[in-house]
């Protein structure tokens, strides 16, 4: 009877994969964003009726609300298989991918809302330039004081997508073409909210960029913590008759 194997990390450039985000996140602080953020914003402003998404049912209830409802049903599902494998005995080898993914999406997700309370950063609708009361500043100058500081950066809503970029790891080393298929639903599922949230004039575009780039580094980081097995990935296993067992090709 042949034994059951987890399956061979494949060999992957952490290198490169963390100096793509950081080396972004270090652009975007010495070269400010504004000018981009606000030409973007203003292509979605009407003086008259203000942004094109202000008022949208769509949007609001069902993109942003509806969405995010159904993200954390996701979510609880999930935490609902992980404890389900502690009883299961079969289920065991999905135990660490799961809880994996428990992590990654809680770490994503969570780390959003101290961000904004730390950085006060004012969404569009707020700054004068777009009908609000507040002056907009670069990501780390200084602000003024206001009865409401900005809670506008990192984008929280575009989180709740970019945070199941761990489902792209998670199948990386199983099936690979499920975690292609993973990574581009995830970025499209990210977008697609970014670019509401963006035009309801409650985010400017760099806003869901930092964003993406902390989710990433995130599901990347922990990844390598839980997931990745630097030995394996560079010896194949074998199974009990001695031959190469590579559950990660399709």
């Amino acid at each position: 009877m042949l034994k059951t194997l987890p399956p061979i990390p494949r060999p992957f450039n952490f290198r490169l994969a963390y100096a793509i985000p950081l080396g972004l996140m270090a652009l975007m602080l010495c070269v400010d964003p504004s000018p981009l953020d606000l030409a973007i914003a203003h292509l979605m402003y009407s003086p008259q009726t203000g942004f094109i998404g202000g008022h949208s049912f769509f949007l609001e209830d069902v993109l942003h609300d509806y969405a995010k409802q159904l993200i954390i049903v996701c979510g609880l599902l999930t935490i609902a298989a992980l404890i389900t494998c502690q009883f299961r005995p079969k289920l065991k080898h999905w135990r660490r991918p799961l809880s994996y993914v428990v992590l990654a999406v809680a770490l994503s997700t969570s780390v959003i809302t101290p961000l904004k309370a730390l950085t006060n950063v004012p969404c569009p609708w707020s700054i004068t330039e777009f009908g609000g009361s507040q002056t907009h500043t670069p990501l780390l100058s200084s602000r003024a004081d206001n009865d409401k500081p900005g809670r506008c950066w990192p984008g929280g809503h575009a989180s709740t997508g970019f945070s199941w970029l761990a489902l792209f790891f998670v199948w990386r080393d199983r099936r690979p073409r499920a975690a292609k298929a993973a990574l581009i639903g995830v970025l499209a599922v990210g977008t697609i909210f970014s670019v509401g949230r963006m035009l309801q004039g409650a985010h400017f575009l760099s806003h869901n960029v930092w964003t993406l780039l902390i989710c990433w580094l995130i599901s990347l980081s922990t990844y390598y913590l839980i997931l990745y097995r630097p030995a394996l990935a560079k010896a194949p296993l074998k199974d009990a008759t001695g031959l190469r067992t590579d559950t990660a090709t399709e």
